[in-house]
Parts: C-alpha cells; structure tokens; sequence
C-alpha cells in the first residue's frame, strides 16, 4: 500500500503551480507561494523523493505531429493473476503505438489507448499484439470519432 506524505499549505501551492508548468524558475516559484527560493528548492526535492511528484514530463498531441487516430481497446485476458497481468502490461509498455493502459475492474482487465497513423497500421498492432498473445482472451476496438474533453496542464482542469 503506498504510504501518504503529510503536505501543508506550501506544498499543496507548489504542487498547483507545478502541476500546471513544471519549467517555472524557483524564483518564480518562491514569489508565488511565499517562502525563499532555497525552500522551494528543498521542498520540491522532497516531494520528488517521497514520490509525491512522480515525473516532470512534456504532454504532448499525436494529432501535431502525424496524422493520427486515437483508439480505444479493451482487452480480456483469460486468466486475472499478477503474473499474467504483468506481463501483458509490459509487453504493452514496449510499443510506442500505446499512448496510455490501464489495469481495470469489470469484465474488461485493460484499457488501451493505441495511437495509429492508419487503420492499416491499428490492424497490424492488433493482429500481432492482441490476437496472437495466447494470453489474450478477447479485445474490443473502439475508434474515436472526435475528443470532448482534454486535461490542460497548463490550466489544471480540462479543457472543454
């Protein structure tokens, strides 16, 4: 089970604000919640090395950079153990094609985003990833028509 970290009000400010741009300057980020740029320093370390930040990455949108379609997976393995499920996740962590995944509960044991450039291409990542994986019971594809909703990190909420 993961451990909580206690987080004050400094935290939760530092949090907000790198939530929605992690490139800001400590200067920046100190005159906004108050405290030195040495305590900023201090206190974003330390959320990192807790694990409170997970990662500094760059969102970025397939649809800018090739012509993309966005597809939805869900997958059913034949067996729900750890070992069986590892593997798959890993096996779906080695392909660039998926975008997001997601262990879940219900009838449906993942959740795949795939991103494609083609249908062409969609049907070569199922055929040689979901329906040749022995261990793959069934898969459902569900092709995205047009988004609705987008998380915006630079606004902390989605964008509508």
């Amino acid at each position: 089970m993961t451990e909580t970290v206690a987080l004050d009000p400094f935290d939760h400010r530092l949090l907000d604000l790198v939530r929605r741009n992690n490139l800001l300057p400590a200067r920046v980020l100190a005159d906004r919640v108050g405290l030195s740029e040495s305590a900023v320093l201090r206190r974003l370390r330390r959320l990192r090395s807790t694990g409170v930040i997970v990662a500094d990455v760059a969102v970025i949108d397939p649809a800018r950079l090739t012509p993309s379609i966005t597809i939805h997976v869900l997958v059913q393995l034949h067996q729900s153990n750890l070992r069986t499920e590892t593997a798959f996740a890993q096996r779906m962590q080695a392909r660039s094609e998926v975008i997001g995944a997601w262990n879940v509960t219900g009838r449906t044991d993942f959740l795949l985003i795939v991103a494609v450039p083609t249908i062409a291409a969609y049907q070569h990542f199922a055929d040689t990833m979901l329906a040749a994986d022995e261990a793959v019971l069934q898969f459902e594809t569900l092709v995205t028509l047009r988004e609705i909703v987008r998380y915006d990190p630079a606004r902390g909420r989605p964008l509508l």
